[in-house]
Formats: C-alpha cells, structure tokens, sequence
C-alpha cells in the first residue's frame, strides 16, 4: 500500500471517528436537555426517562437544535410556563457543553 492510501485510509478512518463523536454529544445533549425540560415540565422517573427519549428521536428530524425545539416549545406552553425561547438556547449550550465533556472523558477512558 502506498504512503498516499495509507494517509487517504487514516483520513478517513477519523473523520468517521469524529462523525461519530458528533453524533453521540448531540444525542447526549438531546436527553439531558430533555431530562431538563422533563423537570421543568413536572415529569418524573421512567415518564421523565420516556420524555427525554422522545427530545432525541425529535433531534434526528434535521440537523442542529431546531428541531427539538419545537418538540418541547408545545409542552412548556401547554405548563403555562414563562421560558423564552434565549433561555432555551442556553439550556441546549449549557448541556451541549456538559455532553461533549461527557463523551469526550467516556472516549478518553474507553
């Protein structure tokens, strides 16, 4: 095997890596964000843990954050409850952040 397929095959072995890496901070991030929105909505236990599994299958309908968004806009209003869509978004970065530091320890030790 050439220098140059080795480089190629090493590419793309991490840009898969990466990929999946990706995708698994996203999904983290969607469960703890939906754990979160659980609480605030007055969810508890397995209906909670059902909820958040609900905000991750959400977050597979289109690329970023949007999508989840509009899953649990609904409930929160339907709670009557004052949260604003800038106190979403930082909801979704504060977990965004603790989900990448999550896997990326979990990859580190794994």
């Amino acid at each position: 095997m050439s220098s140059f397929d080795e480089r190629k095959d090493a590419f793309e072995k991490k840009f898969a890596h990466d990929e999946e890496l990706a995708f698994k901070v996203e999904a983290r991030c969607s469960k703890l964000f939906g754990l979160w929105v659980a609480e605030t909505i007055g969810l508890e236990g397995a209906d909670a843990d059902s909820y958040a599994r609900e905000v991750v299958a959400a977050n597979l309908e289109e690329p970023g954050f949007d999508d989840i968004k509009r899953k649990v806009m609904p409930d929160i209003a339907a709670k009557n409850l004052d949260i604003s869509e800038h106190v979403i978004d930082s909801m979704i970065e504060k977990y965004f952040e603790e989900a990448k530091a999550q896997i990326m320890e979990a990859n580190n030790n794994g």
